[in-house]
């Protein structure tokens, strides 16, 4: 089964400039699990320091948001989930 991960521009750094990444699971939650194994600086990316999701990020799955219980979602194969990042200035 893969998934596609849609990444923020600004977190393409830590994927060595990939837009998306192909991996395995059944719910966001372990998609992004297997994003980290991949590439390690997207744990600090994704999660707090208690191992919570970002409160500054929003996921999307097939352009859908995955609000509430975002890494309970589930996915199957074909799906895209959409990493974006929320903004704010003043």
């Amino acid at each position: 089964m893969s998934i596609q991960i849609a990444v923020h521009k600004t977190h393409r750094q830590f994927t060595e400039g990939a837009e998306q990444v192909s991996v395995e699971g059944k719910t966001v939650g372990e998609c992004f699990n297997a994003l980290i194994a991949r590439y390690p600086k997207m744990q600090a990316v994704l999660f707090d320091d208690k191992g919570r999701l970002k409160n500054t990020l929003e996921i999307y799955v097939n352009m859908e948001s995955a609000y509430p219980d975002e890494l309970k979602k589930p996915v199957k194969n074909g799906d895209v989930i959409h990493i974006a990042l929320m903004l704010a200035g003043g």
